[in-house]
């Protein structure tokens, strides 16, 4: 499977994306009709706020007493019988889990599907040390038989259509594993069959299984997946080890505190009123379900963002995808221009946290927004993205501050010292109002000359007015200042 190591940063990344029409209108097909199932289910609730509420408050509570919960949840799941691993970064979860597959003495794992195990790339890891990991999420099986890479948190392979899917079945299914039959057609419940004894063989002879999870419960050490397929459960049952890559922002306090998240998660992400299946495990149970069971605990740049009183609230996300849905940048340029496993919104601030700002692609993160504030209208958790974006734009500007930043100072300098004097002002927008003729002659700005050509090339902003605000005033009120 391809990775995002080496992609483009978000500005070229998204203009070749926005030229691809099958792209836009695989996406435009999708999340609309997600957006719709999410707005009907939550508007049948009339406590939506107060859930919305009472889950941004118990993230933001745990995660102000994450030390304590995480040594409680080590504690629950080795008295249950599990064994906690604890990763600072990547490197060392993955070698972490392949050390544990090679103990089982095993060649392949099947997998449920995990953002976690995404994030640090383990599928390449294991495959680097001659272990197949196989994805049995169809979403997952179609990015990965396709040699592709996740466009979207909860729909993988959301830019792709159902065409699309049955070349990729056809193509690629016999090569590892059960082949797809010579006359499949693109009906989705022949896909949806075939993929189901694609994968029925790989669960009936896997040994060793690894999943993430969607909340872990400190006080009992409680594992939790939603999902949709039944290929989860499978996974979680059927084989004698069990690995699950967990982030360590994925803890709540109790037992209880996942009747809100049940809730919110299912109508947030599927337009759903209930997953449905909901595994839950605890350690280990003598003659019942896998006999050895990990936990390997990722940090893997988490503390660094925690450490930020802004950005903390980032590590709120429940992974439910509701964000990029509503955002019109991620409609039209799909999840790989971010460059990132997280894309969208919340991929835009919750990466360049994750990664540092070090690269380009992670510098233009920030800048793939129009500020709209949908994302922020629509999360489950509340969290503020559109003051994230403004926050990290901030950072980046901190942190890079040098050549490719002077000019902007320069400009910004510019503007301070002309909306600084009212006879400045009036001056520069009578220059504005008479340069109409030659550079908005259709209502627009056209294309100015180089440097000005790289802000018009990429957005039509309105032609300055005929007259201003100020010169309709003296016009009509006898010279009187407003």
């Amino acid at each position: 499977m391809s990775t995002f190591l080496g992609m483009p940063p978000f500005p070229e990344a998204a203009k070749r994306a926005v030229a691809d029409s099958q792209l836009r209108h695989n996406l435009a097909g999708a999340t609309a009709t997600i957006r719709r199932k999410r707005a009907s289910v939550v508007g049948e609730l009339d406590d939506w706020a107060e859930l919305r509420e009472a889950g941004a408050a118990i993230k933001a509570h745990t995660l102000s007493h994450l030390d304590t919960y995480l040594e409680r949840f080590e504690a629950a799941v080795t008295a249950a019988g599990g064994v906690v691993h604890w990763a600072r970064d990547a490197e060392e979860a993955n070698r972490i889990v392949v050390d544990l597959v090679r103990a089982t003495g095993e060649r392949e794992v099947v997998k449920v599907k995990s953002m976690a195990t995404q994030e640090i790339e383990l599928n390449e890891a294991l495959g680097d040390a001659g272990i197949s990991a196989w994805e049995t999420d169809l979403a997952e099986l179609i990015v990965q038989l396709g040699n592709d890479a996740p466009s979207h948190i909860l729909v993988p392979a959301i830019h792709r259509n159902r065409a699309e899917v049955r070349e990729i079945f056809r193509r690629e299914m016999g090569g590892a594993g059960v082949p797809a039959p010579d006359d499949l057609t693109d009906e989705p419940a022949r896909l949806a069959d075939v993929a189901r004894r694609h994968l029925r063989e790989k669960f009936l002879r896997a040994k060793v299984a690894v999943s993430g999870v969607n909340f872990a419960v400190a006080d009992t050490g409680t594992l939790v997946v939603v999902e949709s397929e039944g290929n989860g459960r499978m996974c979680l049952t059927l084989p004698e080890t069990l690995i699950s890559v967990v982030g360590i922002e994925k803890l709540v306090p109790s037992w209880r505190d996942l009747e809100v998240f049940l809730q919110l998660l299912p109508r947030s992400s599927t337009g759903e009123r209930m997953n449905p299946y909901t595994s839950t495990w605890t350690g280990v149970t003598p003659g019942d379900g896998p006999q050895s069971f990990h936990v390997v605990l990722l940090d893997n740049g988490r503390t660094n963002a925690l450490a930020d009183e802004v950005g903390r609230q980032a590590l709120r996300c429940i992974r439910c995808s509701a964000c990029l849905n509503v955002c019109p940048v991620y409609e039209r340029t799909g999840g790989h221009a971010y460059g990132s496993v997280y894309p969208g919104p919340i991929g835009a601030v919750l990466t360049p946290q994750l990664r540092g700002t070090a690269s380009p692609v992670d510098q233009a993160l920030p800048y793939a927004s129009s500020l709209c504030g949908a994302c922020y209208d629509v999360c489950p958790v509340a969290i503020d993205i559109p003051d994230l974006l403004v926050h990290l734009r901030t950072r980046v500007v901190e942190e890079h501050h040098g050549v490719r930043s002077r000019p902007l100072d320069l400009l910004m300098g510019l503007a301070s010292w002309v909306l600084g004097d009212a006879r400045r002002l009036a001056a520069v927008q009578r220059v504005a109002s008479w340069s109409r003729r030659f550079i908005g002659r259709r209502g627009t700005i056209g294309r100015l000359p180089a440097p000005l050509s790289r802000w018009t090339d990429a957005r039509d902003a309105p032609a300055p007015a005929r007259e201003s605000f100020r010169a309709w005033w003296e016009r009509t009120r006898g010279g009187k200042q407003p």
